[in-house]
């Protein structure tokens, strides 16, 4: 890939899960990455981690120092960042967002260089799992190629419509925490009901879902017939289902709701911070 400088502007969660992927995938090497964060210390913490990192006091420091700028704050500190860079950007500059309520177009009535938006997923932190792309008017064929194949090292960048950015980022982004959570049901309710240890009982769900996803992977089985597969006529599995079956009911369907209901509100906000 053709070295380029990379900027971050905030070391939190997925700044951090950026930065470490980047890094170890080789996409990128520290000299290149110029970092700043409200809180410098944890900016640091990411330099002693990857000696090489430029750690930098203010926002504008990074601008002046990329080519790429990734903004990695809550999207309701977003307007305030914008606000103090966007004298500093140049149209030959790429700035990506990486949160969802603040659409490209947002982006691109307040600054004049380039824009995109790049979701990523905690599985890029071992380069696996989704990315979701999406890009400004002012992007060239060039820089959609140059984000990509940048997210493609640690990813499988998928560029998306805006008017599916939230579901699709409820099912890359929040997903893994979703069923995560749902999991730890799952092993709670073994070890209620049995007398497997909870150690024993993680250790089997944690291997079975490694395992599941090696067969969705190589595409041995889809989802619909790894399911007819294990679910024999008349077996216990068979049995485990109809509990499913009667007890999610519509669960999901008031899941992407309730995601979007939120979704909604901060896009509310942060339409009146833009305006």
């Amino acid at each position: 890939m053709q070295e380029m400088n990379i900027g971050v502007i905030g070391t939190g969660s997925m700044g951090t899960i950026l930065l470490d992927s980047f890094i170890e995938s080789t996409a990128v090497t520290p000299s290149q990455l110029f970092i700043t964060n409200r809180s410098l210390e944890k900016a640091e913490k990411m330099r002693d981690n990857h000696p090489g990192i430029h750690v930098v006091e203010q926002p504008e420091d990074v601008v002046s120092q990329s080519d790429i700028i990734f903004i990695c704050v809550k999207p309701l500190q977003f307007h305030n960042v914008l606000e103090r860079i966007s004298n500093e950007l140049v149209p030959e500059q790429l700035l990506v967002s990486i949160t969802s309520p603040i659409s490209v177009g947002q982006l691109e009535d307040i600054v004049e260089c380039k824009v995109a938006r790049a979701i990523p997923s905690i599985l890029n932190r071992v380069h696996a799992g989704s990315s979701l792309l999406s890009f400004g008017e002012r992007c060239t064929t060039e820089d959609k190629d140059r984000l990509t194949r940048l997210m493609g090292c640690i990813s499988t960048p998928l560029e998306i419509e805006e008017d599916i950015t939230r579901v699709a980022s409820d099912i890359v982004s929040c997903g893994p925490a979703f069923f995560s959570y749902l999991t730890q049901r799952f092993i709670d309710g073994a070890v209620r009901q049995t007398n497997i240890t909870e150690e024993e009982a993680t250790q089997l769900a944690t291997d079975m879902l490694i395992g599941m996803g090696k067969l969705l992977e190589k595409e041995i089985f889809t989802l619909p017939t790894l399911q007819k597969r294990v679910c024999v006529p008349g077996g216990i599995t068979g049995e485990g289902i109809k509990v499913l079956q009667e007890e999610i009911g519509h669960m999901f369907d008031h899941l992407f709701k309730q995601t979007h209901a939120k979704y909604n509100e901060d896009k509310e906000l942060i339409e009146e911070q833009f305006r």
